[in-house]
């Protein structure tokens, strides 16, 4: 995808400006010809034009810095920004195209201190033979996991998983829910990403509801949302439940598509968004409407299963459609990353993702820095699968939508469990807008 050196990223991407005048900003499109140290140069010149967050950018001397990723780290503003980031342009683009190097799963730890598969892709190796949430894993080339995962060590889990490269196979013992133990072999493999994981429809005693669990919002997430609001409409859908609960971000007009199909046709042109940037370009503050679908649900209320994985466009989902519906939400409070970042191609070697603007709703809402806190907590229960009534989140939302209550405003038990994923850091809580 080409960005005209400019991209959005918060996990909110936003592929900024053609207008902007930005390339004197910017090295050649050479790669042979740009070095670290340029690179460096453009970031700095970057962060004090465009950073949402300019006037409060440490002091630092970029000459003492060799190259982008230092600096970057250095020109955060911590107190508010865990998300600006410089990634590889090619691994960058592959992630967001939807193309994806590894295993393909995320592991965690239950209530009880095993590791089990907390989600896994389609097209991944492991998903092909079988393997599905909620299974346990026991040994990984011989090795028991657990210890691992419950130490927090993800250095030790790197090195016992090996790098995102394809060819490098692993050993996994596996506990499924029926008790037999299994072993099974897989190779690290370059497949594509599905960020839709699960539609699905409940017949409930208030009527049909689907059930969307959606990963991240990538390139292929367009034709994957058309499809399972397609089947929602055509099986009368009247309620929704939204599962976010480790999707941390993406592109801003698959954010914009999802809130769309969920508002209905009747809000086509309203503001979903608005994108507000710092005071030396408030010109280029800017207004996402909601667009014309083809399967539109037209909802009066949105339940959404939100984990603090759940951030950024997703963050902005709820945050949109909060004007024009009643948005109940489940699990644990979100990320918080109420900004997004720009994004820019440097020589077609560097992306450089700063924050670069703040969104807010239709009625100037946002700031949500603490995250948005759910209606009901309730823990990720890794020990079902997704589309098991007994999942504690399900379940919760289902009792909701039948009863318009809560059994309980919490439970005495919750507590965040560690979890790892094969996604490259920079991916948590993208927000990029891609024009």
């Amino acid at each position: 995808m080409k960005m005209n050196k400019s991209f959005i990223v918060a996990i909110f991407f936003i592929t900024l400006f053609a207008s902007c005048n930005k390339d004197n900003n910017v090295p050649p499109d050479n790669t042979n010809t740009l070095t670290s140290a340029m690179a460096r140069d453009s970031l700095y010149d970057i962060m004090n034009e465009w950073y949402y967050w300019y006037n409060l950018i440490p002091s630092v001397n970029k000459e003492s810095y060799t190259d982008p990723y230092k600096l970057m780290d250095a020109m955060r503003y911590k107190p508010l920004d865990r998300w600006s980031f410089v990634a590889d342009y090619d691994e960058f683009m592959a992630q967001m195209q939807g193309t994806f190097v590894g295993h393909g799963f995320r592991i965690g730890i239950d209530g009880s201190d095993n590791a089990r598969i907390a989600m896994i892709f389609s097209h991944s190796s492991l998903s092909e033979q079988g393997v599905r949430r909620g299974w346990i894993v026991k040994k990984i080339n011989g090795t028991d996991v657990a210890p691992i995962l419950l130490s927090g060590n993800a250095a030790a889990y790197s090195t016992l998983i090996g790098p995102a490269e394809a060819g490098i196979t692993n050993t996994f013992l596996f506990q499924k829910p029926d008790g037999t133990e299994v072993t099974i072999s897989a190779t690290k493999s370059s497949f594509t990403l599905n960020s839709v994981l699960l539609y699905d429809t409940l017949n409930l005693s208030t009527g049909v509801t689907g059930q969307l669990v959606f990963e991240s919002f990538i390139s292929p997430s367009i034709e994957e949302l058309a499809t399972a609001f397609a089947f929602f409409s055509a099986n009368g859908v009247k309620d929704l439940i939204l599962d976010l609960r480790y999707n941390s971000g993406g592109y801003l007009y698959v954010a914009q598509s999802l809130a769309s199909y969920i508002a209905g046709n009747s809000n086509q042109g309203t503001d979903f968004a608005r994108l507000l940037y710092n005071d030396k370009h408030p010109e280029q503050n800017m207004s996402f409407p909601f667009i014309a679908t083809q399967s539109p649900l037209s909802l009066q209320r949105l339940i959404v299963i939100t984990t603090r994985e759940t951030a950024s466009a997703s963050e902005s989902v709820m945050n949109g459609l909060k004007p024009f519906m009643n948005v109940i939400s489940i699990g644990d409070t979100t990320n918080g990353k109420p900004t997004g970042m720009d994004g820019f191609e440097v020589g077609k070697k560097y992306f450089f993702a700063p924050v670069t603007f703040k969104i807010v709703n239709k009625n100037n809402e946002g700031d949500y820095f603490d995250g948005i806190a759910p209606e009901a907590i309730v823990q990720d229960d890794i020990t079902h699968d997704f589309s098991e009534r007994e999942e504690l989140c399900l379940k919760a939302a289902i009792s909701y939508l039948e009863t318009g209550a809560f059994s309980s405003k919490g439970v005495s038990t919750f507590k965040r469990l560690p979890q790892f994923s094969e996604k490259p850091e920079w991916m948590k809580n993208a927000f990029i807008l891609s024009k």
